[in-house]
């Protein structure tokens, strides 16, 4: 038996026979008194089946009758009246003591029940906090095993697009240094000045796309932008026999940075003209959506199209499908609309031809 048990009974007994004695030393005549002491009787019980549940309040019930029966045998004998009145509190006694206690340890099993879920819980939120700590370690080590991978394919990636021209300039190099070149010099500089302007166009590129966006910017005329572009760009598509249009919509200003943005446009309407056949055309338009509050742009050609299985890849680093090219083009022109907080995207049916939709937000 606990300590605590041992004094909570201890108290309870002195109680009941505390109360027994002025039961016994009290004169009859005052009989106000008997009935104070009688209704006291309740308190040891109560506390009884509140502290020691079901048998703690039956238990101090029967001391109490035990205490109790001798005063009214032989004290109240003489009474039946009142002796009857006293014979029905003792029964209400133990009925209160195994209600009380019956309800008590109820009351307990569920305290409990409440305690060892609450421990469950509390288990199981520690098993959760150190599995979640354990994920946590595990995302950092895969998001850097992911970085590193990426890393590295770029790395090969960009290793093999430079080895080519560098292979090209050095055998060009070999064919000079040979007596009998001297015919075809100039033909044989040409190719190195052409390997070398191919060698620092993959450079460029590569740290364009790696270079962080500018934090500063400023009001932009989205329009405005375009149309230089389409102007900059019309000889290069008469050139190719491509018709390129520009309709521009009514749209907000927004705040961005100009060069990048005319550096993003360039790219996809020099993919648009490149695609496309001998009088083919590229159209670029412009509208605001003001359920997202973004300016639209689209980018719309009439070329072959874009295979099903290079759709997921096209805005890949050196992914390209042209003979010619680095294939960052596309990877630059994401990222500079990702860092507007805008996106890029594309759609294509092969035979007829894609659009890119790009979607700037003018309120970021």
């Amino acid at each position: 038996m606990k300590r605590t048990d041992l004094a909570r009974g201890t108290v309870l007994v002195a109680c009941v026979i505390g109360i027994s004695l002025l039961h016994y030393l009290t004169p009859l005549r005052l009989a106000m008194l008997h009935d104070i002491f009688q209704r006291l009787y309740y308190i040891p019980i109560i506390l009884a089946a509140y502290w020691f549940g079901f048998r703690g309040g039956i238990g101090c019930a029967l001391l109490v009758t035990f205490c109790y029966a001798p005063h009214i045998l032989f004290q109240w004998g003489g009474h039946i009246a009142m002796e009857m009145e006293k014979y029905l509190e003792v029964i209400l006694y133990n009925v209160v003591g195994g209600i009380t206690g019956m309800l008590s340890q109820q009351e307990r099993s569920r305290r409990e029940q409440l305690e060892e879920t609450a421990k469950g819980l509390e288990d199981s939120y520690r098993q959760l906090r150190t599995q979640s700590e354990l994920i946590i370690r595990i995302e950092e080590q895969l998001r850097r095993a992911e970085r590193l991978s990426a890393l590295g394919e770029l790395s090969a990636i960009l290793a093999h697009e430079i080895r080519n021209p560098l292979a090209s300039i050095r055998g060009t190099a070999e064919i000079l240094r040979e007596d009998g070149a001297a015919a075809n010099r100039d033909e044989f500089l040409g190719i190195l000045v052409k390997e070398s302007d191919r060698l620092n166009h993959v450079v460029e590129d590569f740290l364009r796309m790696a270079r962080s966006e500018p934090a500063i910017k400023k009001e932009c005329d989205i329009n405005y932008e375009l149309a230089n572009m389409v102007t900059l760009l019309s000889a290069q598509a008469r050139g190719e026999e491509v018709e390129l249009r520009f309709t521009p919509g009514e749209v907000p200003t927004l705040s961005a940075d100009p060069e990048k943005l005319r550096q993003a446009f360039m790219n996809v309407i020099l993919n648009g003209i490149q695609a496309s056949a001998p009088g083919g055309r590229v159209l670029v338009t412009t509208s605001y959506d003001r359920q997202s509050r973004s300016i639209e742009i689209r980018f719309s050609d009439n070329g072959p199209g874009i295979a099903r299985e290079a759709i997921g890849k096209i805005f890949e680093p050196f992914f390209t499908t042209k003979g010619s090219g680095t294939g960052l083009g596309l990877s630059i022109t994401k990222k500079i609309l990702e860092g507007h907080g805008g996106t890029l995207e594309v759609e294509s049916t092969p035979g007829e031809g894609a659009c890119f939709r790009a979607r700037l937000p003018t309120e970021t």
